[in-house]
């Protein structure tokens, strides 16, 4: 996958880069081939008293090399292409020797194109997760079987913002990451731990993959790309008219709200963007204010004050 950039170069200067790529990849065959994640990983367990924390210390490393050392798919990343994201994990009990409880909370982000602002992907907090660790665990997964609690769900979000930052690219582009996060979701279900199971909760992982795979959310897909690379990526070049687009690709998710009312998937959305699209419509003409503050009131009712500041923000 290679973004979108522009390099100002001479040709002579390009041709010397381009032969001392290919002298370090003749030495480290890796060169051109990162890893997708830039993942940074936290572990607070300030609730729970134990003697020795370094188990902490070491879960920590061991989620951090998971998540940034494993290649999750066949397309070739540059380091500066890496997806920023973070995993926070609240331990919040210990039920045994090896078992605990957490919340884990999850976020992503994506470069604004031209500019050194990244918006906002993804934000969740998967709450009441049970899983086992013990110091020196390896932790193995695969897309094909489950074999712990920890690796799956590690590997289920790595899907997921893998896949939520390709549709904010290219149209539908995180289908294949979407169906193999459904996949660690099959294969989780007969372990009987919350949220993999359809029935357990309509806020949970499975219905947050299923939703985005069932095509009555196919217009919210769409929202993701065309306010991304038909709005915010546009801004650079003229503000105006990005944010005439912002608002075409937020007027689709009106289709979403009516088929789906207050739907997981629509508030996850507005989760992560309810605040910058605020800032966003701050300085525009009264006029545009009222259609958006409208439509925000309609799709995404839990932020309805917020959005009422947009009338006065900017004045």
């Amino acid at each position: 996958m290679t973004l979108l950039k522009t390099y100002s170069m001479s040709s002579k200067s390009w041709y010397k880069s381009v032969l001392l790529v290919f002298a370090f990849a003749m030495i480290n065959p890796m060169l051109g081939r990162s890893q997708e994640l830039n993942c940074q990983v936290q572990i607070n367990s300030q609730q729970i008293a134990i003697g020795d924390n370094t188990i902490f210390d070491a879960l920590q490393q061991s989620v951090f090399e998971f998540m940034n050392n494993r290649r999750w798919t066949n397309d070739k990343y540059s380091p500066a292409e890496r997806i920023d994201c973070s995993i926070l994990i609240q331990m919040d009990k210990r039920l045994s020797t090896d078992t605990y409880e957490a919340t884990f909370q999850i976020s992503s982000s994506r470069p604004i194109y031209g500019t050194t602002y990244s918006s906002n992907v993804f934000k969740y907090q998967d709450e009441s997760v049970q899983f086992k660790y013990l110091q020196f665990d390896v932790l193995d997964f695969s897309t094909n079987a489950y074999i712990s609690e920890l690796t799956s769900i590690l590997g289920y979000y790595a899907y997921v913002i893998l896949a939520m930052d390709y549709d904010s690219y290219s149209l539908y582009g995180g289908d294949e990451n979407w169906q193999l996060a459904q996949q660690i979701v099959s294969n989780s279900t007969s372990s009987g731990q919350a949220g993999w199971q359809s029935f357990s909760s309509r806020n949970n992982r499975y219905w947050l993959v299923q939703n985005y795979l069932n095509p009555r959310f196919k217009p919210l897909r769409e929202c993701q790309y065309k306010y991304h690379r038909l709005g915010f990526d546009q801004m650079v070049d003229n503000v105006q008219k990005g944010r005439a687009e912002v608002t075409k690709a937020l007027t689709m998710i009106e289709k979403v709200h009516k088929a789906e009312p207050n739907s997981f998937n629509t508030r996850l959305y507005f989760t992560a963007k309810n605040d910058e699209i605020i800032k966003l419509y701050s300085k525009a003409e009264p006029s545009e204010k009222e259609q958006i503050i409208t439509l925000l009131e309609t799709i995404d009712p839990a932020n309805s004050n917020k959005y009422s500041d947009i009338r006065t923000a900017g004045q």
